[in-house]
């Protein structure tokens, strides 16, 4: 009877393992993609707000240029 609740115990231990070690596996990529998704949404931004920036600053490089020129 031990030899049967240990052999269940086993494979109920084993079982447990690999569903633990997958459970892992995944949250471990999750974190990586979250990490990946964070730092692609803050280069967005930032290029996003140098790209407003320069489109904001063109029109007063265009109007000096055009007075430069008219000389």
């Amino acid at each position: 009877m031990t030899e049967n609740a240990s052999k269940a115990r086993n494979e109920a231990e084993s079982a447990f393992s690999i569903t633990q070690t997958q459970f892992m596996a995944r949250n471990r990529m999750m974190s990586e993609i979250d990490t990946a998704a964070a730092e692609r949404d803050a280069k967005t931004r930032r290029l996003r707000e140098l790209r407003l920036e320069q489109e904001a600053n063109a029109p007063a490089k265009i109007s000096k240029a055009k007075k430069t020129t008219k000389r």
